[in-house]
């Protein structure tokens, strides 16, 4: 089954915006959580309809892009970073771990995202509206360095890398230079942003022992990104950095917000002068 299209996801998203003005004219309990609801989906779907775009976009300026992934790759071995072409390798000879890894990649990232939503929304309401913000600050981030044209290790064969899924009989991008998808926008790697959101905030609003499941759905994607030579280290790393100053900024404005809010201590009044009498 496809995912939907970037324009059923800017209709769904229209569609949800008014739906929530609506509801908020009527003062009724079942109205307020029609219009909260109706508005933190179209928030969602508007964001999705972002990431879609962004892929479909018929970008032609590849300029560099070989150039910059050849770099990374250089830097990468300079600071003896782990070795994408490695992994790689062994999925190529574990044909069970191959299949496995590239329908995580493939699947995962953004049905985890939508339960993690939902899951903070119905459990924890005082979190939600944080992790949200970092959600679309991160995914802003994301969307807009992408116009710096990376090329993922996969469209380099000169290095020694394939594109395992399209070898596996599911290409899940096409080829290069169609416009079907962002081909040359491995710089940062969304998947990582996505479930490092999800990961951390698992992990920081829940002392349940099942709080592991966050880390670990990162640690997962983390492999599958890299494994099948779709992104860089260097990818996911940026991408966890812009997830911290997500944050950072989202504390900041909170902070900052809060102090303006924050009633004044008001002057004592002074003393009202008593009235003589006059004789």
């Amino acid at each position: 089954m496809p995912w939907p299209s970037w324009n059923q996801a800017a209709v769904a998203a229209l569609v949800l915006a008014v739906v929530a003005l609506v509801a908020r004219r009527f003062d009724h309990p079942k109205a307020k959580t029609t219009a909260a609801v109706a508005q933190e989906v179209a928030l969602v779907s508007f964001l999705y309809m972002l990431w879609r775009l962004a892929r479909q976009l018929p970008l032609t300026h590849e300029q560099g892009a070989e150039e910059r992934g050849r770099w990374i790759y250089r830097f990468q071995r300079s600071v003896h970073l782990p070795s994408e072409l490695s992994m790689e390798h062994w999925l190529k000879a574990h044909h069970w771990a191959a299949t496995l890894t590239v329908d995580y990649y493939a699947t995962v990232h953004v049905p985890a995202l939508i339960c993690f939503l939902v899951w903070m929304w119905v459990r924890h309401p005082d979190d939600y509206p944080r992790w949200r913000n970092v959600l679309a600050i991160t995914t802003g981030f994301c969307l807009f360095i992408r116009f710096i044209r990376v090329a993922p290790p996969r469209l380099l064969p000169d290095l020694g890398f394939y594109d395992i899924a399209a070898q596996m009989g599911h290409d899940i991008y096409g080829p290069a230079g169609t416009g079907a998808s962002d081909q040359f926008a491995a710089m940062p790697s969304i998947h990582i942003a996505w479930a490092a959101i999800v990961g951390f905030g698992v992990w920081t609003v829940t002392k349940s022992r099942f709080r592991i499941v966050g880390p670990l759905h990162l640690v997962l994607t983390f492999w599958a990104v890299m494994a099948t030579a779709n992104h860089w280290w260097l990818d996911g790393l940026v991408a966890m950095a812009l997830v911290g100053i997500a944050l950072l900024i989202d504390s900041g404005v909170r902070t900052l917000v809060s102090r303006r809010r924050r009633p004044t201590a008001s002057a004592p009044a002074p003393p009202t002068p008593e009235l003589v009498a006059t004789g």
